[in-house]
């Protein structure tokens, strides 16, 4: 009787369980209908693993709006950022076998590997890549104006300045990643596409998971990136992918794929049986190594009201209802992901979408978190979200009318534009070339991208929409004690003309 009693109780409480899921699913899937309408995002991919199992995997919308093709489970999407956390993991693999420590110099692995400040170059060791407090300042101009090799990227790396002391802040560095991948090469002896292929991919099953962004091209069925311009509205941007820099960003995946990648995250490095990643190891990936402050980089902070920001190896970190939350987004060029694990509650979460800055993917991380690891449906993460975002969209008009009303009407260049023809150059970002053609310069960067300008005033350009991230540049001219053009400035980088 006793033994019936028993399994009646079991029962009544896996039909409990049950039926708690299917109602964190209908609410989960509810808000993300609702949210890619708002947003008006093409296609999305939302998976969530709690305790080992897939307990929401849904794709929604297209991969292209003209061909109007569904999103599916083996649907290739950008990892982006989130490509940073994988490739962490295979240096931990790395250190299980031996083969390398987190403490290591860089130089060792990386002989030509250099910075501004010597000190830094020889001090800096392996797990400094990874935590984006090298001291360094941003370097994301190398690879937006320029295709360059790995190899020669790292190279003028060495020209980006340092800003404050080794590990004494935080500067975002996706150059770091691709040094790191330099690391895993020299390790492993053979490429770090190639390793992670290897150590990660094929043991997780992940059979869709390209490492080089551009062979989606040849592995079919994957997404168009999109951006919704405040004037042209939704417009298909360019391919961004820069896989000299891949293991900053240039993995893609698909639903299923991140599924058994979440499974892998959820029981601790363990997949199917199989340890993958050493206890020890794949808790240090955790742990934090950078201190960001009270308010982080992300908005949402205003609404999760964290108290305190770190960034692990591959993983920002926060306080969420008393826990932590390791998250990390991808962005790049009309896609965007999002990750994020709990592990104390053995909930893990990943976002896709294929429009730039989608940012219902923040809506849907702690929505997830808040339905599958509190059983909360409290609060409107859709709505909060999108509302924060919006005050953002509008501030950014604000200062569009403020810009446009500091505009000087009525000006002209101060010389002909034939004068500011001429080859330009900068020690880290290469050459520039400005033409006059059809009556407006033209500012080629290193023979990858070219602008077509509009006069502003005085000296000062505006170009055309870049093909990639869709936003006018601005391009100054300076002139010299002479009269002539000496250089001219454009995202804070300078380019001095030659004689």
């Amino acid at each position: 009787m006793k033994k019936l009693v028993l399994f009646f109780l079991i029962g009544c409480f896996s039909q409990i369980a049950f039926s708690q899921q299917k109602g964190n699913d209908k609410k989960l899937d509810a808000m993300i209908v609702e949210g890619m309408k708002d947003w008006k995002v093409p296609g999305l991919a939302a998976i969530v693993v709690k305790d080992g199992n897939v307990v929401f995997q849904e794709t929604y919308g297209v991969k292209n709006l003209e061909t109007e093709e569904p999103v599916d489970e083996n649907t290739l999407f950008n990892m982006a950022s989130t490509t940073k956390a994988i490739v962490a993991i295979a240096m931990g693999m790395l250190v299980d076998d031996g083969k390398l420590d987190w403490n290591d110099k860089v130089t060792d692995y990386v002989p030509y590997f250099k910075l501004s400040d010597s000190y830094t170059t020889a001090d800096a060791r392996v797990k400094d890549l990874l935590t984006h407090n090298l001291g360094v300042g941003n370097a994301d101009n190398l690879w937006i104006l320029d295709s360059l090799s790995t190899k020669e990227t790292i190279h003028r790396f060495q020209f980006a300045n340092k800003t404050y002391p080794l590990r004494g802040g935080f500067t975002y560095q996706n150059i770091m990643y691709a040094v790191a991948g330099e690391v895993i090469a020299a390790a492993s002896g053979k490429p770090w596409y190639k390793f992670v292929q290897e150590r990660i991919f094929k043991p997780l099953e992940m059979n869709r998971t390209q490492a080089i962004a551009a062979d989606i091209f040849k592995a079919g069925n994957y997404v168009t990136p999109y951006l919704n311009d405040d004037e042209d509205g939704m417009v298909e941007v360019d391919y961004g992918f820069s896989d000299q820099i891949g293991p900053a960003g240039m993995i893609c995946s698909t639903a299923h794929d991140i599924s058994n990648y979440l499974t892998f995250l959820v029981n601790d490095g363990v997949y199917k049986q199989d340890t993958l990643v050493q206890p020890k190891t794949f808790k240090k990936l955790f742990e934090p190594h950078s201190f960001l402050g009270a308010t982080g980089i992300y908005p949402t902070n205003a609404l999760t009201k964290s108290n305190w920001n770190t960034y692990g190896l591959g993983w920002f970190q926060q306080d969420y209802k008393g826990h932590k939350l390791d998250f990390h987004t991808g962005s790049l060029f009309g896609l965007v992901a999002i990750a994020g694990i709990m592990h104390d509650k053995d909930v893990a979460v990943y976002v896709f979408a294929n429009l730039d800055h989608a940012e219902l993917r923040h809506a849907i991380l702690y929505k997830a978190m808040d339905l599958y690891a509190f059983e909360d449906d409290s609060r409107d993460w859709h709505k909060e979200v999108f509302n924060l975002y919006e005050g953002f969209k509008k501030e950014g008009i604000e200062k569009a009318k403020q810009e446009d009303s500091e505009r000087a009407k009525n000006t002209s260049p101060s010389l002909a534009l034939t004068d500011y023809e001429g080859t330009y150059s900068n020690a880290m970002l290469g050459n520039a070339q400005v033409a006059l053609k059809k009556g407006k310069l033209q500012v080629n960067f290193n023979d990858f991208i070219t602008y077509t300008t509009e006069h502003w005033h005085y000296n000062t350009f505006n170009t055309n929409k870049d093909p990639r991230f869709y936003e006018e540049l601005k391009i100054t001219f300076n002139l010299n004690e002479g009269g002539a053009v000496n250089d001219f400035k454009i995202m804070g980088a300078e380019f001095i003309k030659k004689e």
